[in-house]
Order: structure tokens, then sequence, then C-alpha cells
């Protein structure tokens, strides 16, 4: 019915016709509001879709267990700065894997941020390479993705030990350095830029990393006394803490004492499985430690609200060997699905 005739009838007769100008605005107005909803859902599911939001069906990640469309895609394995003033870390919160180890004498932690499922839309600040963290990354079959690196990984990396991408070569291509933050803390990167640097490299796409054995789901635990949060002792301002959310069955991340927020998604980072990996070190020189990597050592796993006791494995005489974690009895643990972040500490 035309707006204005409603406008006219209710000039002239202020009866029935008023009634049914109001009738009228009344379902004007909530057909709006249903619009406005349905754009607005529309929207949230676009942007749920260019986020590869996580399914609970179909295949799954060889590295978190987790349903997603990109269950196939190679690993990338990215560094992360860890000093305060990079804080709050872009993408974090949505890698697959973490591994954090101290990388100097003073106990300054450093993280590898693993990622298959989402395509985090900034990443960093990206660091330079670190020994250590290499056969980590080979092991998951990961390209490596790093800004520089000390000499000993770099020695390595430049005899194409691993499938890797240096910003120091491709700054501007596929890196880059925002504005208003000093160096060596404003490179950047995002999985789409590194995406087509694997692309251009001519890097094998696929997904080739065996995986872990995983559950079927996370289960909430009903226990009594469940270890419902734990330190990881690394010098302040460096000291993790993790607290068990029951509700939800994953561990929130706290980082000297405040919550780890990721820049992205202004969430706190979590993860459903937190690995206590046990280990040792030497000095390389006065500025960095070289951390054990590889070899094997003892493991804390927790997961669903429990401690499991367990040791570690990465055969020492191949790089790309699967960092392996047992129970006491020896038998390969089943994580719960979801994220890992693994806190390699030094006896």
């Amino acid at each position: 019915m035309d707006l204005r005739f409603l406008i006219i009838k209710f000039k002239e007769s202020p009866g029935i016709n008023k009634i049914l100008f109001g009738v009228s605005g009344i379902t004007l107005i909530f057909l709006l509001v249903f619009v406005s909803w349905w754009n607005r859902e529309i929207v949230i599911n676009k942007t749920n879709k260019d986020n590869n939001t996580l399914t609970n069906e179909g295949p799954k990640s060889s590295i978190s267990g987790i349903s997603c469309d990109n269950y196939n895609r190679r690993p990338v394995a990215v560094m992360v700065s860890s000093d305060p003033e990079t804080r709050p870390l872009s993408g974090i919160g949505e890698a697959d894997i973490v591994f954090e180890m101290p990388v100097t004498p003073s106990g300054v932690t450093r993280m590898m941020a693993v990622f298959q499922c989402k395509n985090p839309g900034e990443i960093g600040s990206i660091r330079s390479a670190r020994e250590d963290f290499i056969p980590l990354a080979a092991g998951l079959k990961a390209i490596y993705a790093h800004w520089g690196g000390e000499r000993e990984a770099m020695v390595e990396l430049n005899k194409h030990i691993i499938d890797n991408i240096d910003a120091m070569k491709y700054e501007g291509i596929y890196f880059y350095r925002r504005l208003g933050i000093k160096q060596p803390h404003n490179g950047f990167t995002d999985l789409d830029m590194l995406l087509k640097a694997t692309d251009d490299l001519k890097y094998i796409k696929e997904n080739s990393f065996s995986g872990y054995l995983h559950e079927d789901k996370k289960q909430p635990s009903n226990l009594l006394n469940l270890i419902d949060n734990f330190l990881i002792e690394y010098p302040s301002p460096f000291k993790v803490q993790w607290v068990y959310d029951k509700n939800e069955a994953t561990y929130k991340r706290f980082r000297d004492g405040k919550p780890e927020i990721d820049k992205n998604t202004d969430n706190q980072a979590e993860a459903s499985v937190i690995v206590a990996m046990k280990t040792t070190s030497r000095f390389s020189n006065k500025d960095y430690l070289t951390v054990d990597t590889t070899g094997e050592g003892e493991a804390y796993i927790y997961q669903n609200g429990v401690k499991i006791s367990g040791r570690w494995e990465k055969d020492p005489s191949s790089i790309d060997s699967k960092l392996f974690f047992y129970d006491i009895d020896g038998r390969e643990i089943n994580f719960v699905p979801g994220k890992i972040w693994v806190e390699i500490v030094i006896e």
C-alpha cells in the first residue's frame, strides 16, 4: 500500500485509517530491523568464511586434530618476538601450535608460531631465525619464515636445510615494516603473503606431516583435583601462567601477570594442550643460548585439566624427524583436539 495514501486517509478519517497507519508503521519498522539483522548475518558469515572458521566435521588438521578447510595445507612456521614492547602480538592466538623457549643467558624467550588452519591477517612482529627452532619446524614439514638470523642458523639455512622465506631478502615483497614502531620490532607479514612466496619459490604446498594422535573430542573434566593453573618459570617479564577454563576445556595464557591478547582478534590466547618440555642448553656465545631440541627428555602434558607425566623424543640424526610425546608406559600420547603450545624449559 502506498504510504502517501495512508497519510491522506489518516487526515480524512482519524478512525480506522489511523489504526491502519500505525500498524503499517510498526510493520515498516520490523522490516527495517529484519533487513539490518539479515545484512549483519551475511557480513558475519562472510567474515567467518574468510577467516576459515573451524568446524567439527570433515578432514582434520594433522597438528591440532581440528577440522578445517586448510587441513591439507603445508604448515608455515613463523619466528615471532616475545619482547614486552611487541605485545600484543598479531596472530599468536590463531596458530595451530606454538613453540616457546629461552634464547639468551638472561632468559629472554622467543616463539615460533605454526599456521595451518587459520589465515591471520597480520603476523608479527617477526624476528630472526635461531638454530634450535629449525629442527622443530622441519619435524612438522613446515616452511620456515624469519627475519634474518643468528650466524649458526643462517649457515644451515643457506644450505637450504629447510624451505625458508627470509625477510632480509624479501622485505617489501612478502614482509613489510609498520610505521611508528622502532626497529627491530616493526617487521610484519601475513599468511597470504607467505603463501604467495611459497608459490613464487616453487615450494611444495601440500601437507606431509604424519601428524599427532588425537582423541575424538575435548572432554571437560569433572575431577575435583583439577590442576587449574600452573607456571612456566621463565624470568620476568617472560614468565607464563596457564589457567584452566573448565567450561571450555582450554587453558588461558597469561604473560607477566597479564592476559596474552591477540591484536588481530582482541581475544585472549588459549590452547587445549600445553606441553612442558624439559631439556638442556649451552652457551653459544655471551649473547645466545643453544637449546637442545633433538634427543630426549622429560615432558609434562596438560589437557582436560589433568597433568600427564611423560617423555619427548626427536631423532637427532634426522632433522625432519617427528617430535614425539610419550606417556610413562611408552605409548604415544593422544592429544585432545585443539591448539597446542609447547613450552621448552631448560633444566
